[in-house]
């Protein structure tokens, strides 16, 4: 495996892999990685001739309020893990090496970012997309492969290579679990042992979210406010958001009808505060009348993707 911190080394092992008209799976990251991230790069790995990870904590997308200074870091704990994983290339710039000046340019995605966390979070996606298309110019992967676990930015980062015509295939993968339930986040680290235990109550309020969604005269409205109810009874939890939209466009679906009539995919997604500790989680809903019911996460099917990524390929 090789360590690359400037564009110019990492652009001369781009160059040498596809000289050799090797594929190139690509996993970009913030660090401190967990078993999510891993399940990506064994994907990555299983699909690629070559694997290449970047670890770069973007101050772009975070606002002035936010834990920049205190997201956690473990270079040697990374690379030993993203070794183990089939990585070939790990690229881990300096600030100054991404941003050597302050950018005048920047990725604006509209709409899918009107809600969610785009709502709670301005800007944090306009340094998403201006990241990630910078890491995509620069790798120029085949695939590159993202967690579920942050479905807005799966549909922000699709809407954006599709309207600006990377040659990239993205590929969604299911969220990974702790046995309880919750899922995996480098964030984890800052709950205390209450709060800890108390976190699990946003996987089970998806998860029961199964039960109710079959109910006759439930909508999106009631749903979104009984999962709400739920949460509300871990006394650590303050709720930023949670909403039931259509996926991946991320708009309301119409208002004050039964989720038995709909036959449209759907997503359950909430943020939630615990201390300072910002989680996030959701669900894929599949409305189709009678059937609907909330997917577990090992129930995500492949779907039929392309090389210009015009269709989300989900993988196992």
């Amino acid at each position: 495996m090789i360590i690359v911190r400037t564009k110019a080394e990492l652009i001369n092992q781009i160059s040498a892999l596809r000289k050799q008209n090797k594929s190139i799976g690509f996993v970009p990251t913030m660090g401190f990685l967990h078993e999510g991230h891993a399940s990506l790069l064994r994907q990555a790995a299983s699909e690629n001739d070559a694997v290449v990870l970047s670890i770069f904590v973007n101050p772009l997308q975070f606002g002035p309020n936010e834990d920049l200074d205190r997201y956690p870091r473990d270079e040697e704990r990374d690379t030993a893990l993203a070794e183990e994983n089939g990585t070939g290339i790990v690229f881990i710039p300096s600030v100054q090496e991404m941003y050597p000046d302050k950018p005048l340019t920047s990725v604006i995605v509209n709409q899918v970012t009107d809600r969610l966390c785009g709502a709670s979070r301005p800007g944090h996606f306009d340094g998403v997309g201006t990241v990630v298309s910078k890491l995509f110019h620069l790798v120029t992967p085949d695939r590159a492969y993202f967690g579920m676990k942050d479905a807005q930015q799966v549909a922000v980062i699709q809407q954006m290579v599709n309207d600006l015509n990377f040659s990239v295939q993205i590929v969604p993968c299911p969220i990974v679990r702790e046995p309880d339930g919750l899922a995996l986040s480098s964030r984890n680290v800052y709950l205390n042992a209450e709060q800890r235990e108390q976190a699990v109550i946003l996987s089970q309020s998806l998860q029961q979210a199964s039960v109710w969604m079959n109910e006759q005269d439930m909508t999106a409205e009631k749903l979104a406010a009984r999962v709400k109810e739920e949460i509300a009874k871990a006394s650590e939890a303050v709720v930023d958001y949670v909403e039931l939209l259509q996926f991946p466009s991320l708009q309301l679906p119409e208002a004050n009808v039964s989720l038995t009539t709909l036959n449209q995919p759907l997503i359950l997604a909430l943020a939630v505060k615990f201390g300072t500790t910002r989680l996030i989680d959701n669900r894929i809903l599949e409305a189709k009348g009678a059937n609907a019911h909330v997917q577990n996460d090992d129930e995500i099917q492949a779907a039929p993707g392309n090389r210009n990524g015009s269709e989300l390929e989900l993988c196992r």
